[in-house]
């Protein structure tokens, strides 16, 4: 858990539910939490900010040919995880606490559970024991990660279109 104020950062913007820091090393942005939370809660309720036919760095597919830029803003600021602690429920439109969260606590979602396929791939370096390595998109992982992670309503569909003997968390 990373204190609320940390030297290996600087606040770049402060919200009501959370702040956007910067790590200093790297000028890596990142969304923390300013508050706790327990597993379940609805952390911000999100809207389209704008809707593509194509997905870019900071959209969330939500159909096919269908991408949004999240409102508020400050939400792209969440990164990636493989053991992640929130979740965007496309269908509610808001972000939901996986487990219990701390203040001070870097909020992770596992881009996978809302990428089907991602024009830009990444290598993880989150160095935990889940760690999937190349993240790609839902339809590049393995029967087990299906099965292991939550994932929008669309990407359900999609791995159940994939594989219809796959049952999805």
């Amino acid at each position: 858990m990373a204190p609320l104020s940390n030297p290996a950062y600087r606040t770049i913007s402060n919200h009501v539910i959370a702040e956007v820091r910067q790590k200093i090393s790297n000028d890596q942005n990142a969304l923390f939490t300013l508050r706790a939370y327990n597993a379940g809660d609805v952390i911000a309720d999100f809207s389209a900010g704008t809707i593509a036919s194509e997905p870019t760095y900071l959209t969330v597919q939500v159909d096919d040919g269908k991408h949004i830029t999240l409102q508020p803003e400050f939400l792209q600021y969440i990164n990636h995880s493989c053991e992640p602690n929130v979740f965007f429920d496309t269908t509610a439109m808001n972000l939901v606490a996986l487990r219990d969260l701390h203040p001070g606590e870097e909020f992770t979602f596992f881009y996978p559970s809302t990428e089907w396929k991602m024009t830009q791939s990444f290598s993880c370096y989150c160095g935990t024991p889940s760690c999937i390595g190349l993240v790609r998109g839902a339809a590049f992982l393995s029967e087990d990660s299906w099965k292991k992670y939550r994932f929008t309503d669309y990407i359900r569909q999609q791995i159940a279109k994939k594989n219809t003997s796959i049952k999805v968390a």
